[in-house]
């Protein structure tokens, strides 16, 4: 449908029907996205979270190989943002994120009840609210973000819709800022995967994982999407230039990452 709007309408009118047509991919989640109870719920405690950090640092941990070549036990009293299954690690690290995210439905749906368990402040997409027994108590009740995948923009305020951006790490960045963090290190975000093919595409792990820190992170059996840098990117060129007007940073810290959006720095010397 986007060939076709591309080829048949004058330029000024293509993006505003892109634009009209991805609003319509949105209205399923439409008006629980706002009017849901857990959903308002989540923007109360939003609205507690803007600006708590303002002025800090914060790391946000992706979950690639180059994490093995890094001390995380540096981390322990850092403000820090962890995603998808990076509660792997928690036993060997003694010691847990600040926060959690999740996005990804493949990821939410086999791995809930992990992430349930898991004491943190925890942002998942609403999209997954479905995976959660109504008579969970609101104590146990994840933080649920109106995440999407269409409509680029940067959020600076996530009470409302957040573009995803293809992956976790986009939300991450855009929670930070929101929280009002100053200057947010990439560390894990690799940007390279062994597995290759079509982006987005939903494939099963036959074996050991080779793409992320564990072996086991997406194991024999385990469905995941294969990444989409490309749309990634986008999103982290929309996060630095938001980052920049307002005076605050985005630095990369990831050993041997191929991530070039970003400012690179050494990790052992932030300490």
């Amino acid at each position: 449908m986007k060939r076709a709007i591309q080829n048949f309408l004058p330029t000024p009118l293509v993006q505003w029907t892109k634009d009209l047509y991805d609003a319509a991919r949105r209205l399923p989640q439409l008006p629980a996205a706002y009017l849901h109870p857990w959903r308002k719920i989540s923007r109360r405690r939003l609205a507690e979270l803007k600006d708590v950090h303002k002025g800090q640092r914060a790391f946000v941990i992706g979950n690639g190989p180059s994490l093995q070549q890094t001390d995380l036990s540096k981390l322990k009293n850092e403000i820090t943002f962890g995603m998808n299954r990076i509660y792997l690690l928690f036993p060997e690290l003694g010691f847990q994120t600040t926060y959690f995210c999740a996005t990804n439905d493949l990821v939410i749906e086999q791995f809930h009840a992990d992430i349930l368990k898991l004491s943190m402040p925890k942002f998942l997409a609403w999209r997954s609210h479905r995976y959660f027994s109504p008579q969970l108590p609101i104590s146990q009740l994840p933080t649920f973000i109106y995440t999407s995948y269409t409509g680029k923009k940067f959020s600076p305020d996530v009470r409302g819709r957040v573009w995803e951006g293809a992956t976790v790490t986009n939300l991450a960045l855009q929670l930070a800022f929101h929280m009002g963090i100053e200057q947010v290190i990439l560390i894990g975000v690799d940007h390279n995967f062994t597995s290759k093919g079509e982006a987005n595409k939903t494939v099963v792990s036959a074996g050991d994982d080779p793409n992320h820190v564990r072996a086991d992170y997406f194991g024999k059996g385990v469905r995941w999407q294969l990444p989409d840098l490309d749309t990634s990117e986008v999103g982290y060129l929309l996060a630095r230039e938001n980052f920049q007007k307002a005076g605050r940073q985005i630095v990369d810290a990831t050993v041997g990452g191929k991530l070039t959006v970003f400012p690179k720095v050494d990790y052992n010397s932030l300490f």
